[in-house]
């Protein structure tokens, strides 16, 4: 008698499973409108830090080596520069990322011909 109980509750618990990883693709979709965005903010932090890690090591070499601004304009302009290349990289692995028909293409030259 336990057995039909049983079968039941599995078949019961088999759709609530199903159920769930329905639901399970309408969020990915969301994560995908959102991947965008993401990439956006990487790239903004990955600037602001260059110029936040620049801007610290010129001040903190100003105030040992006693040269006003010196070194902190040097490290901030390498940061700043330092902060768009990061950028650029970042926009380069989402384009090869996202174009799978040039990802094995290798012989192309710099300019991309």
């Amino acid at each position: 008698m336990d057995e039909p109980d049983h079968r039941d509750r599995m078949a019961a618990l088999e759709a609530r499973i199903a159920a769930a990883k329905g639901t399970d693709k309408a969020a990915s979709h969301g994560q995908d409108h959102y991947s965008a965005a993401q990439v956006g903010w990487r790239m903004v932090t990955e600037l602001v830090a260059g110029l936040l890690i620049g801007f610290a090591i010129g001040y903190g070499l100003d105030w040992l080596l006693g040269i006003a601004p010196a070194m902190m304009i040097l490290f901030t302009l390498l940061g700043f520069v330092a902060g768009i290349k990061a950028m650029i990289r970042s926009a380069k692995e989402i384009e090869n990322g996202t174009s799978g028909h040039d990802a094995g293409d290798e012989t192309r030259d710099r300019d991309g011909d």
